[in-house]
């Protein structure tokens, strides 16, 4: 926000002729444009086809139209930033454009200079050369603090409500909302506040969801609620620990002691054993929204427009940052690389190359999670080191991780595991996925309610009896992935 005041105010007093600021938040583009004019003595002025000129002083009536507001800063001999909302439209307009064109070699000899405030960019080529584009950064952290506190504050000595803000909760509230504008974030705020009568712990689930509005607008990220708790996760007992030693590295305390922000994990895995699961489960452990990449939304028909596309996803998600941003089996949705220059005009190749500089650059605090199964499909440049923070192979369970794995899903169905003898289950789900598991306790539910009972640990053994688990159909594979990952990735469990 500085910087930008910094550069929008030195344009001005370099007598730039036309700024055009992109933004959605015409209040606070004004207050900035409002503090920008007085710290160079200049008067603001604001018009829009609705209002006219305001303050209209010696604007008169005759302001309203595109045109005769053009005609009036030409004729004004006031030192001032003219600001034109939403002015975007009347650019296609050819006579509205001349004389805007007119305007600027006016504008270079004067002391004012006109500003388009508009949530879109739309620049004829006419004005290409005598345009400065602006854009206007959503709330800092320090901004979005001032708004909540603002709110807070008639209700801190007040019975009706509580309030139990600590310095680390504050952080995470606010860390929550980034990528909100200023009015969403003082909604999202409000909500909380007026749902639970109080500000703690537990409104922070509830400030994350809210963000799933910004998301449904863009279309091609989608927002995966917290639903999944990591100890709804068997076995993994190595993954859980490196996810705790990281799960802090996104406070102001960790950057204060020199660590930077985690990057991102890559599990590769034998396929239902739990790799989608704890991405989930990972967002849910650590606060923050969950945004899943489907690179098949990110290809266009249009020249360009796939590009674009992946542009706006990695935007979208630096601006809701801290975030984490999982794409499910990455493998497939960037195959075709190496013959992309000659099936798809190098477009995936392209999407892909983008994707990688930004992983390898990024500077935003964005957790990136890639899941795959067929290791020999992923391309060896998203292998290197600096892409991810680390590698895990996710492998069949083990006999303990598979009783944990029973347990976990005899309770989800609201039966008490102590009625049945998962020691024994376990035993019997010999190189059974945690899928696997979950489809045979299922299928004993469904038989068990078709004869009107309650399903049974025999039950549940007579389909594991009748299942062949993918890792005997495909043995071959699941040891080449094995073999594979032995000195190359670390086991999660």
């Amino acid at each position: 926000m500085k910087q930008l005041k910094e550069d929008m105010s030195l344009s001005i007093r370099a007598r730039y002729p036309l700024l055009y600021l992109v933004t959605s938040e015409e209040a606070r583009a004004e207050e900035i444009l409002q503090e920008i004019a007085q710290s160079s003595r200049k008067d603001l002025f604001t018009w829009s086809l609705s209002q006219g000129l305001v303050p209209s002083k010696d604007g008169g009536p005759d302001c309203n139209e595109p045109e005769s507001i053009l005609k009036h800063i030409e004729a004004s001999d006031k030192k001032a930033i003219f600001v034109l909302r939403d002015f975007h439209p009347f650019l296609e307009k050819e006579i509205v454009l001349r004389r805007l064109r007119d305007l600027i070699s006016n504008l270079k000899k004067s002391y004012k200079t006109v500003v388009l405030v508009s949530p879109v960019m739309k620049i004829p080529p006419e004005l290409e050369k005598d345009i400065t584009v602006f854009d206007l950064p959503l709330p800092d952290p320090k901004e979005l603090t001032a708004v909540l506190n603002r709110l807070l504050a008639p209700y801190r000595d007040s019975d009706k409500v509580k309030i139990d803000l600590p310095p680390e909760l504050l952080e995470k509230v606010v860390q929550a909302t980034l990528g909100l504008t200023r009015n969403e974030a003082e909604n999202v705020f409000a909500k909380a506040l007026i749902t639970g009568r109080q500000f703690g712990w537990d409104d922070l689930p509830s400030i994350i969801e809210e963000k799933k509005q910004l998301i449904r607008k863009s279309g091609i990220l989608d927002f995966i609620g917290l639903s999944t708790q990591l100890n709804q996760v068997g076995g993994l007992d190595k993954l859980k620990g490196w996810l705790a030693e990281r799960g802090r590295a996104f406070s102001v305390k960790a950057r204060d002691y020199g660590l930077p922000e985690p990057k991102g994990l890559l599990m590769l895995g034998v396929q239902g054993c739990g790799k989608s699961l704890a991405a989930k489960a990972i967002a849910a452990e650590w606060n923050l929204p969950l945004l899943r990449l489907d690179v098949g939304k990110i290809f266009d028909s249009f020249v360009g427009s796939s590009e674009d596309n992946m542009r706006k996803a990695i935007h979208q998600a630096e601006a809701m940052s801290p975030t984490i941003l999982w794409l499910d089996e990455i493998e497939k949705g960037f195959s075709g690389i190496q013959s992309s220059g000659s099936v798809d005009s190098g477009t995936t190749a392209r999407i892909f190359a983008t994707f990688l500089t930004w992983m390898q650059e990024k500077t935003k605090p964005v957790f990136v999670i890639a899941t795959a199964n067929n290791v020999e499909d992923l391309p060896p440049e998203l292998l290197r080191k600096g892409r991810f923070d680390e590698i895990f192979f996710i492998d069949l369970p083990k006999e303990g991780e598979r009783a944990k794995i029973f347990d976990i899903h005899i309770r989800l169905k609201k039966r008490d595991p102590k009625k049945f003898d998962v020691a024994a289950l376990a035993k019997a789900a010999d190189q059974f996925s945690g899928a696997e598991i979950e489809q045979a306790i299922l299928s004993a539910m469904y038989r068990a309610y078709a004869e009107d009972r309650e399903f049974t640990t025999e039950d549940v053994a007579q389909e594991i009896g009748r299942t062949v688990p993918l890792a005997v159909t495909m043995k071959e594979k699941v040891q080449y992935l094995r073999d594979w990952a032995k000195h190359r990735a670390r086991p999660a469990s």
